[in-house]
C-alpha cells in the first residue's frame, strides 16, 4: 500500500476523530439530528459512520427498561438495571467490563488510545492505563500478527482493525496462522484469546475502501468464527461472548448502527450465544434471513408488502452469527413458511446467501413452494456515488418478497 494511501488514511481516521468530539457534549437523542443539520449547515461531508433513517422508531429496538429485559437470554441481568446507549457506547462498555474482569486483557489498534474513528474506545487508556489500550501502526498485517502472538502466550487479545476494508492485509495472518493454530499444534496450542472487531458495511458516502461487508470471505475458513450484531443490546453480549470465547472471532460491527441504534442495554456483564439465531418476528408465509445494518431495511419492506398483501404473514430471523450459522433455526423456519428470502449488502456472488440458499435446498427441497430469493448489492465495486442504488434498499427488498409470493 502506498504512502500517499496511508497518509490520507491518516487525515482521514484524524478528521473523524475530530468530529466525534465535537459531538461529544450532544445528548444521544438528539445527536443524529444536531449532526445532520450542523453538517449540511456548514456544507461538509457527513460524519464516517453516516445517517440511518427509521433505526430509532424501529420495533426491532428495545427502547424500555421491560422491553430490554424481557428477552430470555438475558435472564441473567433480569433484574438489573438498564442504561440508554448507542452501539458504540455498547461495544465500549463490553470492552470496559472485559478489561476488568480479565487482567490479561488488552485493547489495542489504529487511534484506539485517543478512543478511535467511532469513539468505541474513549476513556479506556486513561480507566485501564496505556500498557493495556494502546495505538499500533498503521499495519494490519502487524495487528493481527501481534494479536495472535498475544492470545498464543495465554493473554486476551481485543484488536481492532479500523475499518473492514482494510482487513484484507491481515488476511494471511487470520486465515492461515491464527484459524489454524490449534488443529497444526494437535491442540496443544491456540489462539482462542484472539478477537479482532471491525467497523463493516455502507454508511451513505463510503465509496470502495469503507464500505465493504467481508463477511463471506472469512466463512469459508475452519476455525474462526464471524459475527455481527444488530443493535446496542446484542453488540455488548455478542461482543462479551466473542472476546471470551476460545476460538478467533471477527466481530464486524455495522458502522452506521453506532449511533443510529439506541436502546435501554443492560449495565451488568452478560453474555448471548454465539452461532445461535434469534426469532425477531414469527410468520407462517415466508422467512426472511438478513444480519447487522439490513435487518432495520428488512423490517421496512416487510411493511411495504404487507400492503400491497394484507394478512402476509413473515418470520425475520436475524442470523447473529455467519460461522458457525444456525441451520437448524433457518431450516425449521422455512419447513414450515415454504418460502425463503435473504438479503445482504455484500455482492451476490458467492455471498453467504449462497451457502444459507443451498443447505436449505438440501434439507428442504420437498417443502420450498417458491424458487429463494437472494437480495443484495450488485457484482461490482463499491460505488460512491451510486452507494445508494448499490445496497439492498427497502424497495428492492420488497420486491423480493413479491417474487417469492407470487410464484
Amino acid at each position: 500500500m502506498s504512502a500517499l494511501h496511508r497518509s490520507l488514511r491518516l487525515s482521514s481516521s484524524l478528521g473523524a476523530v475530530s468530529r466525534a468530539f465535537v459531538q461529544q457534549g450532544s445528548p444521544v437523542k438528539h445527536l443524529h439530528t444536531s449532526m445532520k443539520t450542523q453538517y449540511a449547515a456548514a456544507n461538509s461531508p457527513p460524519p464516517a459512520e453516516g445517517f440511518m433513517p427509521g433505526v430509532a422508531n424501529s420495533k426491532l429496538i428495545k427502547h424500555t427498561h421491560h422491553d430490554a429485559l424481557r428477552n430470555p437470554e438475558l435472564a441473567g441481568v433480569a433484574n438489573g438495571e438498564t442504561k440508554k446507549m448507542n452501539t458504540f457506547q455498547a461495544v465500549n462498555d463490553a470492552m470496559s467490563i472485559a478489561l476488568a474482569t480479565d487482567d490479561t486483557a488488552c485493547v489495542f489498534g489504529e487511534d484506539v488510545a485517543f478512543g478511535g474513528v467511532f469513539r468505541c474506545t474513549m476513556g479506556l487508556s486513561e480507566m485501564f492505563g496505556r500498557d493495556r489500550v494502546f495505538n499500533t501502526p498503521l499495519s494490519e498485517q502487524g495487528i493481527a500478527g501481534f494479536g495472535i502472538g498475544l492470545a498464543a502466550m495465554g493473554s486476551t487479545a481485543i484488536a481492532e482493525i479500523q475499518f473492514a476494508d482494510y482487513i484484507f492485509p491481515a488476511f494471511d495472518q487470520l486465515v492461515n496462522e491464527a484459524a489454524k493454530y490449534r488443529y497444526r499444534s494437535g491442540g496443544e496450542f491456540n489462539v482462542g484469546g484472539l478477537c479482532i472487531r471491525t467497523p463493516c458495511g455502507a454508511v451513505g458516502h463510503g465509496g470502495h475502501y469503507h464500505s465493504q461487508h467481508p463477511e463471506a470471505h472469512f466463512a469459508h475458513t475452519p476455525g474462526l468464527k464471524v459475527v455481527v450484531p444488530r443493535s446496542p443490546i446484542q453488540a455488548k453480549g455478542l461482543l462479551l461472548a466473542s472476546i471470551r470465547d476460545r476460538n478467533p472471532v471477527i466481530f464486524m460491527e455495522p458502522k452506521i448502527l453506532y449511533r443510529a441504534a439506541v436502546e435501554q442495554v443492560p449495565v451488568g456483564d452478560y453474555e448471548l450465544p454465539l452461532g445461535k439465531a434469534e426469532i425477531l418476528t414469527q410468520g407462517k408465509d415466508l422467512t426472511i434471513v438478513g444480519w447487522g445494518a439490513q435487518l432495520y431495511v428488512l423490517e421496512n419492506a416487510i411493511q411495504i408488502a404487507q400492503k400491497k398483501m394484507p394478512g402476509l404473514s413473515v418470520e425475520l430471523i436475524d442470523l447473529r452469527s455467519i460461522l458457525p450459522w444456525d441451520v437448524e433455526t433457518v431450516c425449521n423456519s422455512v419447513n414450515k413458511t415454504g418460502r425463503l428470502l435473504i438479503a445482504h449488502e455484500a455482492p451476490k456472488t458467492q455471498g453467504f446467501a449462497a451457502e444459507i440458499a443451498s443447505t436449505v435446498m438440501e434439507r428442504c427441497f420437498l417443502r420450498l413452494e417458491a424458487p429463494i430469493q437472494r437480495v443484495t448489492s450488485y457484482d461490482t465495486p463499491f460505488p460512491l456515488i451510486y452507494e445508494k442504488f448499490h445496497v439492498p434498499d427497502m424497495i428492492r427488498c420488497a420486491e423480493g418478497i413479491e417474487r417469492a409470493m407470487k410464484f
